[in-house]
């Protein structure tokens, strides 16, 4: 065995870490004197850049490296719908909150944004101006002003991020479909009931689902059966937010819509709301197919003949669209969104379980909800593959863009290691509870006294960000701190494997890091190990916590 830089044929490197001052006091739950961002660690090297998913299970960079991403969504909402630096205000984004998202390690937030807000409109709901049957039209709601605003307090959070080299997924965020309902998503003049009371339903803020307004709400907008072209809205909106974003080189990408919801999908064999997701999607031009009888979609009359992710792609070619499958695949149900013949889609995916807490959300039955979790990951593995298209042969990247919502430390360290077995990345719900209306406290990663939860140092593991070839086994052992990478390298990738070592939980005494098959070039102590091939066949990567003494 040869020591770390010497000669090329190197087989093992050993680093030994002696932590700073700084991180030796395990003082992180009490969120004061926490470890620094990875920006104090100098001759750090990160993933930047558009991402992109030419077409089978793994996003890539410019390097053409395997891209992994780690992160935790943050939504408020309530008015204004968005989260952005504003001292003193509930719907406060500061510096302090991008610093310990990046000391966890994570590189990736996906970010709310909220229709009411983008254009809330001077409507109410029901009025007949937009809400009458009839062909679609321009509701007289949109306001360029209005928007532009919106979108730049958004960007002050996208850019704080990206001074932490941590990518934003922009989520559409919707629950319950609107306000009205006790949640948030479309303004109050896109709420067409017939006539039925808005509100919500007694119990759990989920219950107000069963409601025949909100049903009655959710079918105009799929069918876009009203004078208000509801969805021609939409599209509207969303194409102006990816032209605004178009050049960003932080953003990884734009989440449509949050967990399509209908009551039609309670029957798991009933495809008619995954045929109107679908048909939203792509538009009346260019139906997709449905992922399990391989049939075209046939898709309500008045949907737009451009679709959503067209128009988005229109607008902005090169970022990513993590388009989602209905609310009830999120149990560990069906998705029956099928192919659809696009570019630069990415299967973003929701993992949750029923047998949780009507008002904590924490598992009541945590071995039950292992298995329904984890079985919603291999399900959608399985899906993903049958996705395939002109665009994306070997079907859509993949994503987890929700799960956890929880204080049980358990869960997630069993659905994170059911991820790392998929070598899919993910999203942690949520950052902060913000008085969410469609939640819990016990949900976040920032508690009481503004302190980190055990479910963030849960959630703080070590990753490969970046690998230079084909991963095939990716593992985090939670109880011992141990990391294991295995990929076969690939030769025309001439940058470095980059892994995220998050000097937090496990790792305030340091870490151990060794290599067969290639050679650490990062510093002692680096926050990343940089990782250069040396063997054309076979690269394995080891971190521990502790010296290497």
């Amino acid at each position: 065995m040869l020591r770390h830089k010497n000669n090329r044929r190197a087989a093992t490197v050993v680093i030994g870490v002696l932590v700073l001052a700084l991180v030796l006091v395990p003082v992180l739950l009490s969120g004061d004197n926490e470890p620094p961002s990875p920006l104090s660690v100098p001759g750090q090297r990160f993933v930047s850049g558009v991402i992109s998913a030419p077409g089978g299970v793994f996003l890539r960079d410019r390097f053409g490296r395997v891209v992994m991403l780690h992160g935790v969504n943050a939504v408020y909402k309530r008015a204004p719908f968005e989260l952005f630096p504003a001292p003193g205000k509930p719907f406060n984004f500061s510096e302090r909150d991008a610093g310990r998202i990046a000391a966890l390690g994570f590189n990736v937030v996906r970010l709310g944004m909220v229709w009411q807000g983008l254009e809330p409109g001077t409507a109410g709901p029901n009025d007949p101006a937009i809400c009458r049957p009839g062909p679609p039209g321009d509701p007289g709601q949109f306001n360029q002003t209005v928007l532009d605003s919106y979108l730049s307090n958004l960007k002050h959070t996208v850019d704080m991020l990206g001074r932490r080299h941590i990518y934003t997924l922009l989520d559409m965020h919707q629950d319950v479909y609107s306000e009205l309902f006790g949640g948030e998503g479309a303004p109050a003049w896109a709420v067409c009931t017939d006539g039925l009371p808005t509100g919500s339903m007694p119990g759990r803020w989920s219950r107000t689902y069963t409601s025949p307004a909100l049903n009655v709400a959710f079918q105009h907008f799929w069918r876009n059966d009203v004078v208000g072209d509801l969805q021609g809205e939409y599209d509207r909106v969303w194409a102006a937010v990816a032209s605004f974003f178009r050049s960003d080189p932080w953003v990884v990408g734009y989440d449509p819509i949050n967990e399509p919801f209908s009551t039609v999908t309670q029957d798991v064999q009933q495809h008619d709301l995954d045929a109107q997701i679908e048909c939203l999607y792509t538009g009346t031009a260019r139906p997709g197919r449905n992922e399990d009888r391989n049939l075209l979609v046939s898709c309500p009359r008045g949907d737009p003949k451009i679709g959503l992710i067209p128009a988005i792609l229109s607008a902005d070619p090169r970022h990513l669209v993590f388009y989602e499958p209905d609310i009830f695949s999120s149990r560990d149900g069906p998705n029956y969104v099928g192919p659809m013949d696009l570019p630069n889609l990415v299967l973003n995916f929701h993992a949750y379980c029923p047998n949780r807490s009507a008002v904590t959300g924490d598992p009541t039955d945590l071995t039950a909800c292992v298995s329904h979790e984890t079985t919603t990951v291999s399900r959608r593995a399985g899906e993903r593959a049958l996705l395939g298209s002109d665009q994306q042969a070997a079907g859509p990247a993949w994503f987890m863009g929700e799960f956890g919502a929880t204080s049980n430390p358990s869960l997630v360290e069993a659905v994170t290691a059911t991820a790392n077995q998929h070598l899919v990345g993910w999203a942690y719900w949520q950052w902060k509870f913000y008085g969410d209306p469609t939640g819990s406290s016990h949900e976040a990663l920032v508690g009481g006294s503004d302190k980190l939860t055990p479910t963030a140092l849960a959630l703080s593991q070590v990753f490969a960000q970046a690998v230079a070839g084909s991963p095939t086994s990716m593992s985090f052992d939670a109880p011992s701190g141990a990391f294991n990478l295995s990929y076969t390298p690939d030769p025309a990738v001439k940058a470095p494997t980059l892994i995220v070592v998050p000097r937090t939980g496990h790792y305030l005494h340091g870490y151990c890091a060794s290599v067969s098959g290639g050679t650490i070039v990062s510093k002692p102590g680096s926050g990343t190990v940089e990782v250069v091939n040396q063997d054309d066949s076979h690269v394995d990567v080891h971190v521990s916590p502790g010296s290497c003494s």
